[in-house]
């Protein structure tokens, strides 16, 4: 497999920018979403209904998927490690936290990436600016978290759901770079993992939500779900697999960090949620942490001195 790049071009940048404003997304409509539905059921909806998008992208593109069964069993892994997972345990934590915070957490998924990646790759080992990175991010995350809860009785539960989504994407971009050595293309590579999320959570979703049994939901509700898996899914996949091939692993999970201002910004004006002083103070160690992992700004200023 030929090694990462430890630089991206402009274009991907701009594929960086535009998924960072597609994910944000996510967090606000799942904030919408979890108002009239259950964890699963908004998972199994956004998996499915972005799987059924892209299929009907590949026959009017006049592409087939791959029939190997090393193709599947990868579009397996990634599925469960990229989708249902990380999904599962970000809707579940957006029940008792607000959008915002939720993808603050999420930010620390490239702190979580350079430790998997130094494990399970031979090209992204940690270095000393790295290793200073997460202690930064933790420290981030430990005064967001403070004590037992929060102002506003948010238990920690919820936060450590969001963060174990975090570890699944970290372990979800180190395995993802697998698909470039099986030669199968980003387009593929989205269709196939959503399509064995859909799989997968469906029984997950039938036996211990019941969603025949919930009420209609409303009409916000509907177009919630719509835009989750058609923009923040569907499209988005699209996008992280493209940069996952050029650029690597530590690379695409820098989105983490761009996500935050747009899912913060929906989250206050849309559905009136509120961010701490204890939250932004996090962010800012947690932005620390992740400028410490790209390693870009501390390059320009050795070469600038």
């Amino acid at each position: 497999m030929p090694p990462a790049r430890t630089t991206m071009t402009p274009a991907e940048w701009a594929m960086l920018f535009a998924l960072s404003l597609l994910w944000g997304g996510s967090f606000f409509f799942n904030g919408v979403a979890v108002r009239e539905l259950p964890p699963l059921t908004i998972v199994f909806a956004r998996v499915a209904l972005a799987a059924a998008t892209l299929h009907l992208v590949m026959a009017a593109t006049g592409r087939r998927l791959p029939g190997s069964r090393a193709a599947w069993l990868a579009f397996a892994g990634m599925g469960a490690l990229n989708n249902v997972i990380p999904f599962t345990l970000i809707v579940w934590g957006q029940t008792q936290l607000a959008s915002g915070v939720a993808s603050i957490l999420n930010a620390t998924t490239p702190l979580f990436t350079v430790l998997v990646a130094h494990g399970f790759t031979a090209d992204e080992k940690l270095t000393p600016a790295r290793v200073a990175g997460v202690a930064a991010g933790i420290a981030g995350v430990t005064v967001m978290i403070g004590g037992g809860k929060l102002a506003g009785g948010v238990p920690v539960a919820a936060y450590a759901a969001c963060l174990g989504a975090a570890l699944s994407y970290g372990f979800a971009s180190v395995f993802g770079r697998r698909f470039r050595a099986l030669g199968v293309a980003p387009l593929s590579v989205a269709t196939g993992q959503l399509t064995m999320s859909s799989l997968m959570m469906l029984p997950l979703m039938l036996a211990a939500e019941r969603p025949w049994t919930l009420p209609l939901p409303g009409a916000e509700t509907l177009l919630a779900l719509i835009g989750l898996a058609t923009v923040s899914t569907a499209l988005a996949y699209q996008l992280f697999f493209r940069i996952l091939a050029g650029a690597g692993a530590t690379a695409i999970s820098l989105v983490t960090f761009l996500i935050p201002p747009s899912a913060i910004l929906l989250g206050i004006v849309f559905l009136g949620e509120v961010l701490l002083p204890r939250h932004l103070a996090g962010m800012a160690l947690i932005g620390l942490g992740l400028a410490l992992v790209d390693g870009r700004l501390l390059r320009r200023r050795t070469k600038a001195a």
